[in-house]
């Protein structure tokens, strides 16, 4: 019997990862909804979020390994 526990589980951390998503760009929306008014409010979010965005990319490219580089051809030529 094929056992599906580790796809189960891989699908459910997606659905962790899309709720979170979904759950941030509401939050965000209503942030910038809140201060639309209030152009010193709204350049203080966008300061915030821009620090947690570079923070966030930086985490990425961080713990990212590097691709490894590309596989040597082999000579076709016969070698003596």
């Amino acid at each position: 019997m094929l056992d599906l526990s580790q796809l189960q589980a891989e699908i459910e951390r997606n659905e962790q990862a899309d709720s979170s998503a979904i759950q941030l760009m509401r939050a965000l929306a209503a942030e910038v909804e809140a201060s639309k008014n209030d152009p010193v409010a709204l350049q203080a979010f966008v300061d915030r979020l821009r620090l947690s965005t570079d923070a966030l990319a930086a985490a990425v490219v961080t713990n990212t390994p590097s691709a490894p580089g590309p596989t040597p051809t082999p000579d076709p030529t016969p070698q003596p």
